[in-house]
């Protein structure tokens, strides 16, 4: 295939003779396509290594990120089986509740440079800098260089992608599938080729590998838009989807098949399902059940939806516009969505193909609005579980459309094309105030400079909209690309104006054009930076700074968001640190788990007090159990404790054995031994059972059991917090859902304390497994 798909708008090469000269290899990179302007490819080259600086600073701040993650990380260093499988831990009892392509990266930088946050973290940064490059280029093939900066420069300053290109969560993986999925199916509809369709098909089996059926969240527009565009016989077109699908069934559905085909004693039990089928995981909970709500074994548990409010949240169009989402992704979406209604409205009179270039431009406008559409519309209404971060998947989309109606309406000129971008660089403006006046404490003047300079912006637009605007300004983009028939009305206009008085005009609206851009860019750069500055860590995060207005804990009562410190956290519920709240904060506005509010004394399961606002859980992960008791972050752990566990570890198949992921997480990255995760991450998976862990402990398998800090361990026995929680929906720390109090973690917590002896170290409190009461 050409370099340049057919039809597409040429930029002018800097000199007639550079294409021609021959030229090695530093010399093509440093100076690109031989069509480009001198400056596409220096520029490009200032993008990536800015997006490479921003993502990688100061990364080992964040310490081991999730640690559930990071944990599987360290057991597939050392395990291929682990690897393979996804497992917690090297000793292969659980799997993580996710398919294990999001790990692999990671795990294979662990076995290069050994085991550390930075080698944890830093594929995840780089698959940043990569998504911001395959965005540049797939917008750039139609919309010029000019296009491409501009929407690599917004996907790589939308907060929530920043936070996410720095955290080890499946996202960020499949956020670069994802762009490459799109960059894919447009190369395909430039000329009806069935290879770039079926790599297309291979992206989102990989996608399906990482984050299951999220994955296939724009299948449905993409295949639709290919159908009805494509340059070939609708019979081909039918025969190209199918052989795409094919692609997607294979490249996805190889390890699936493997893992429901083997014996279950054969491989770890799959983590999140009840019944250890990895299709009921990616049906159920980690399926439809994200959509109705019904998510058996999950953090909330069965059906919770009802009305127009879901589990975590208030469900419906305005979702992620709200205080806990808004400064996510929302900064551009207002100016997406305009500019993509009003650009498929001016190229939709090429629907008949009588102009191809036009009829392209207008189909890429179809395949990222798509995408946007139906990304957008299941997030705004699904009421299963829904967390901020999930909102990365928006960001290639809005980014591109910015990008591509950014400049394609300037470079139309005139009047309309004018008045819409002063439009939307007013509205983003606006927007932008009241995002950040949702931290009135953070950055004050911020808002006032992007509300009064965007304004401005927008007036020197709408001042420029004339007939003299028609293009010199134009020019000063990517080189004034040929001119369709609209544009050509412009210029006869702008040929009764003196050339002086033209370029004047020109001058100003660049600057005004410019002047938006930038005012566009300030509050997302702001929540960025602030992100970048501030580790992170646990189960849920949220770039930025905390914010006013926001629900709590997901789908919690009237409870703020603190913005006193804690700063990208989830305080708990009401902003009280949970002392003495009953029925708020938690999924569907429950009480805490068993309809009790929070243990007696307001002290969180698993021994720890709650805090006030902001100061109730930890940023990054270093704390002792955290939020939930362990259930959302890990637990710290003292030299002390380190020392006992690892004490004989060789001798056993695992060193300790916790409820929960999070808990078993923290002692398996302290000590780099096998720690199993009963009950999986939310401690209510029925796994292992009372009478499998029974046999582990005869056959001398396990040496302690972690109770946790201070003496209680998220309703197991052995400690106040935890006596308070038992029988009120807290079995042995799990979450309801699949647990009830005759669940298999409580009913191993209670056949512990009866049995074996207690040991301390460190403040925190074991039983060892080797030592029988008398």
């Amino acid at each position: 295939m050409s370099t340049r798909p057919p039809h597409t708008q040429q930029e002018p090469t800097a000199a007639p003779g550079d294409a021609a000269a021959p030229r090695g290899f530093v010399q093509r990179v440093v100076r690109g396509r031989p069509e480009d302007p001198r400056w596409a490819r220096p520029a490009l080259l200032a993008l990536l290594v800015v997006t490479a600086a921003l993502y990688l600073w100061d990364l080992s701040a964040s310490k081991y990120a999730n640690q559930f993650y990071s944990a599987a990380v360290q057991a597939g260093s050392v395990s291929w089986k682990a690897f393979f499988f996804g497992s917690s831990d090297a000793a292969n009892a659980i799997t993580v509740d996710k398919p294990p392509a999001s790990l692999w990266p990671m795990e294979l930088s662990v076995r290069l440079f050994g085991l550390s946050s930075w080698a944890v973290l830093v594929p995840e940064a780089l698959m940043g800098v990569a998504a911001v490059g395959v965005l540049y280029a797939t917008v750039r093939r139609r919309f010029g260089a000019a296009a491409g900066l501009l929407s690599g420069g917004a996907l790589a300053l939308t907060p929530v992608a920043a936070l996410m290109f720095r955290f080890n969560n499946p996202d960020a993986m499949l956020c670069l599938l994802m762009v490459c999925a799109v960059a894919c199916v447009l190369r395909a509809l430039e000329a009806g080729r069935t290879k770039w369709l079926v790599l297309a098909g291979v992206c989102f089996g990989l996608g399906f590998l990482t984050k299951t059926l999220q994955a296939w969240l724009i299948l449905p527009a993409l295949a639709v838009v290919y159908a009805a565009c494509a340059p070939v016989r609708l019979p081909k077109r039918l025969g190209q989807l199918l052989l795409a699908g094919l692609a997607l069934v294979v490249s996805g559905g190889w390890w699936v098949a493997i893992v429901e085909l083997l014996p279950a004693s054969a491989r770890p039990y799959v983590g999140g399902s009840q019944t250890n089928s990895f299709l009921e995981l990616t049906f159920g909970y980690n399926g439809f059940g994200r959509i109705d709500g019904n998510e058996r074994g999950s953090v909330g548990g069965g059906h919770r939806g009802g009305g127009m409010g879901g589990g975590w949240g208030q469900t419906g169009i305005t979702r992620l516009f709200s205080s806990d989402m808004g400064g996510q992704i929302s900064w551009l979406l207002p100016a997406a969505l305009i500019l993509l209604v009003v650009a498929v409205g001016v190229l939709w009179r090429a629907r008949r193909a009588v102009d191809a270039e036009r009829a392209a431009q207008r189909t890429e406008f179809l395949v990222w609005g798509g995408a946007l559409l139906m990304t957008f519309t299941i997030f705004s209404f699904m009421s299963g579980i829904f967390h901020q971060y999930y909102n990365i998947a928006l960001a290639p989309y809005v980014a591109a459309l910015v990008g591509m109606g950014s400049v394609l309406l300037w470079r139309r000129g005139g009047r309309l094309a004018r008045g819409v971008l002063a439009v939307v660089v007013a509205v983003t403006a606006v927007w932008s105030y009241v995002l950040l006046d949702r931290s009135p404490q953070w950055l004050p003047w911020l808002r006032w400079v992007v509300l009064v300079l965007g304004l401005l912006a927008a007036v020197g637009l709408l001042l420029t909209a004339g007939p003299a605007s028609g293009g010199g300004a134009r020019s000063a983009v990517d080189g004034d690309p040929a001119a369709d028939d609209s544009e050509g009305d412009a210029h006869r206009e702008s040929a009764s104006v003196p050339g002086r008085a033209r370029q004047r005009v020109g001058v100003v609206a660049g600057v005004a054009a410019g002047l938006g851009v930038a005012t566009a860019l300030a509050g997302p750069l702001a929540y960025t930076l602030d992100t970048v500055n501030t580790p992170k860590g646990g189960s849920i995060i949220t770039a930025g700074p905390a914010v006013q207005g926001g629900g709590g804990f997901p789908g919690g009562g009237p409870g703020r968001m603190s913005w006193k410190g804690g700063k990208g956290m989830m305080p708990m519920p009401g902003g009280t640190g949970g002392q003495g709240r009953t029925g708020r904060g938690f999924p569907g506005g429950a009480a805490f788990p068993g309809g009790q509010g929070f243990p007696a004394g307001g002290g969180f399961p698993g021994g720890q007090k709650g805090g006030a606002a902001g100061h109730g859980g930890r940023s990054h992960g270093a704390g002792g159990g955290g939020g939930m008791g362990g259930l959302l972050n890990g637990a710290s752990v003292s030299d002390q404790a380190k020392r006992l566990v690892e004490r004989d570890a060789d001798r056993y198949t695992w060193a300790a054995a916790a409820v929960g992921s999070q808990n078993a997480a923290s002692y398996q990255l302290a000590t780099q031994k096998p720690v199993m995760a009963i009950g999986g991450f939310n401690g209510s998976d029925p796994s292992p059972t009372l009478a499998q862990f029974q046999r582990y402990v005869t056959e001398g398998k396990i040496h302690y059991f972690i109770v946790g800090e201070r003496g209680g361990f998220r309703g197991a026995p052995g400690g106040a917090e935890g006596k308070q929680a038992a029988g009120r929906g807290m079995p042995g720390g799990a979450m309801p859902g699949g647990g009830a109090d005759k669940g298999p973690a409580t009913q191993i917590s209670t056949w512990i304390e009866k049995t074996f002896k207690k040991v301390t170290a460190g403040g925190a409190t074991f039983y060892d497994l080797t030592q029988r009461k008398a």
